[in-house]
């Protein structure tokens, strides 16, 4: 009977994952569905494919006890009995006049609790704190002190704000973007993987790279800026591309340490890399109201800044352990076959922009490149061979995509309670009187923020969290809106680097066989880039090409950045043509940081320094040979 249960959990399970894929496909390219039943629906499937995942494992079969089967079959009939009774009273008030009730508000905390349990056995207790403070923030926020204070909320309010209302709280606009728009590119992402496409593009990668000192390492950078872009998850690209890479990294001669170091950051890169972002351009094209093509335009130069400071690590780094260029040990032929093969990413991603360019939704643009990979992945012999890895890379976006919405979920709570109590207009006026005058201790206090809150976090929900708490404080300090949710975006993405919770260096550590901690530290250290570009293109928004752009401007501070990240990273590896002494390295750490000064005087006075310093460490060089 317990091994029929668990078959049976494990079919309703993959059969809601798969659910959702096909409602995603069918929203994003045939019509539009009733919003309210829409969001019930994909949160009700997300519920019950997460609930019921881990009995798709049949080792974990013997470790159900009766009493877990239990449980987790009365979360999931009061789940869904909650979410019924949101689509009754959404229902009920489109066609009449009608006051929450307090019963209404007591099967609104039923909800709240049953998701936020959710996502804790699904995203750990990070996220599981932020929907407990949301709920006890309502509850208790009138005995808090200062600016935290508010009226105060009880079960009927509660309900209100944060489960029957289509604007904020668990099935408001948030959750809405997550099921029209991101949903669709999650599955365009898993079907890349899941069709082959992964693995060519390593390849193409690795064939690029091959004639580099740092070899593996180059390609690495390379292959997760591409695949990074479009799979949405830090943690899926370092599994997907970091089994193959790190083991060759070392095999060339780096340390394990500095393999997954550099697979962490450059894994995490592929967020912030145009034209996908990891979905993240689709949902801030959402918030703040500009075209999705005019964002990833503005990001596209400071990734490439950052991709140049990852090149350029692993080069020092190359020099400071005596790395040789060599020939890979894989074919170092493109085959009619890789060719082919190639063609499973680039239509596609072509696809999203030309239908983007011509007008189309962004849900459509995922539309059509669903579409297209699916019809494609058929020219791959392993596919047309078992159409069955198709389906499954089907269940698995559907899968991921209801991961991603309990997080989403819980973090509406919080933009629930933020909106409800007005707590973010408060925050502003509390960070205004804290900075003083002061942009660069704003945006420091800002960045600090945007760290602690994005820490053990993935790359979406961070973000939303991020730009939901810190947004309105940014934007007055008369930065623009792109800016604030670049600026805050850009730290949510550096969150996954920085220690002691550094969620891509920990995924990367267990396939390098590091230690996870200094792992982290390393990863910070070639990631350091991503902490420098934020503050360039807040005090310099030509950067991002469509705000304030000036020729003139652009040419001068885009030189010096890339001199800046030279040398900062120079100094940080205690190596460039030879290596460095202290105090060189404190030396090209003023150079590094000095030359980003708005003052003209600093520039000059850098530049001639790191001019002497370059010529020092050459000529050094050249007289050890």
């Amino acid at each position: 009977m317990k091994k029929l249960i668990i078959q049976s959990f494990s079919f309703i399970s993959i059969s809601a994952a798969l659910a959702l894929s096909i409602i995603a496909i069918y929203a994003s390219g045939f019509a539009l569905i009733d919003p309210k039943f829409h969001r019930a629906l994909c949160c009700a499937l997300a519920l019950i494919t997460i609930v019921l995942l881990p009995y798709r494992k049949i080792e974990n079969s013997i470790k159900f006890l009766i009493s877990r089967i239990t449980l987790d079959f009365l979360i999931i009939v009061f789940g869904i009995l909650t979410v019924l009774k949101f689509y009754d009273v959404q229902y009920i008030l489109e066609n009449e006049l009608y006051d929450v009730t307090y019963f209404d508000g007591l099967y609104s905390i039923v909800g709240l609790g049953i998701f936020i349990e959710v996502c804790r056995r699904s995203w750990g207790y990070a996220l599981f704190f932020v929907g407990v403070f949301a709920v006890i923030y309502l509850y208790f926020g009138s005995h808090f002190p200062s600016f935290l204070q508010h009226s105060g909320f009880n079960e009927r309010l509660i309900g209100e704000n944060l489960w029957y209302n289509m604007n904020k709280g668990v099935f408001g606009t948030i959750t809405n973007i997550a099921v029209n728009t991101v949903f669709i590119f999650i599955l365009f992402g898993v079907l890349l993987e899941g069709t082959g496409a992964g693995h060519t593009l390593l390849k193409f990668a690795f064939i690029l790279t091959r004639r580099t000192r740092g070899g593996p390492a180059q390609a690495a950078i390379l292959a997760s800026s591409m695949f990074g872009t479009m799979s949405g998850s830090v943690v899926a690209n370092i599994v997907g591309t970091g089994t193959f890479t790190i083991p060759m990294i070392k095999k060339r001669g780096f340390t394990s340490t500095f393999a997954g170091g550099i697979e962490a950051t450059a894994s995490s890169g592929g967020q912030i890399m145009p034209p996908i972002m990891g979905a993240a351009a689709l949902v801030m094209a959402d918030l703040t109201g500009i075209n999705y093509l005019s964002i990833a335009l503005a990001a596209l130069i400071p990734a490439l800044l950052y991709y140049f400071s990852l090149f350029s690590s692993v080069t020092m780094e190359a020099r400071k352990q005596n790395i040789e260029i060599k020939e890979l040990d894989i074919d170092s032929r493109i085959t009619v076959r890789d060719w082919i093969n190639s063609i499973l990413f680039v239509v596609p991603i072509f696809l999203v922009i030309f239908s983007l360019l011509f007008g189309s939704s962004t849900s459509r643009a995922g539309f059509y490149a669903v579409i297209s990979i699916l019809v494609l992945s058929f020219i791959n012999p392993e596919i047309r061979k078992n159409p069955v890895k198709l389906l499954n890379s089907v269940i698995k976006g559907g899968t991921q995509g209801a991961k991603l919405l309990i997080a989403i979920v819980v973090i509406s709570m919080l933009v629930g309670a933020i909106d409800s109590t007005g707590i973010g207009i408060k925050l502003a006026s509390f960070m205004n009187e804290l900075r003083g005058d002061s942009l660069f201790l704003s945006l420091t206090l800002a960045m600090i923020g945007a760290l602690v809150l994005g820490m053990g976090m993935p790359t979406l929900p961070a973000y939303l969290i991020i730009i939901v708490v810190m947004g309105p404080a940014l934007q007055n300090l008369g930065v623009s809106v792109l800016i604030a949710h670049l600026f805050v975006f850009y730290y949510g993405v550096a969150s996954s680097l920085t220690p002691p919770v550094a969620l891509a260096a920990y995924a990367a550590a267990p396939i390098a066989g590091s230690n996870p901690i200094i792992t982290s530290l390393m990863a910070f250290r070639l990631g350091i880039a991503k902490f420098i570009i934020p503050f360039a293109f807040a005090y310099y928004p030509c950067l991002l090409i469509i705000e304030n752009f000036s020729w003139l401007e652009f040419i001068s501070i885009v030189p010096r950045l890339l001199i800046s990240i030279w040398f900062i990273n120079s100094a940080l590896a205690k190596f460039d043509f030879t290596k460095l002494s202290w105090i060189e390295v404190i030396l090209r750490l003023s150079v590094g940081f000095g030359i980003l000064f708005m003052d003209v005087r600093i520039q000059i006075i850098c530049l001639i320094l790191g001019s002497f310093l370059l010529a020092w460490d050459f000529l050094r060089h050249k007289r050890s040979i």
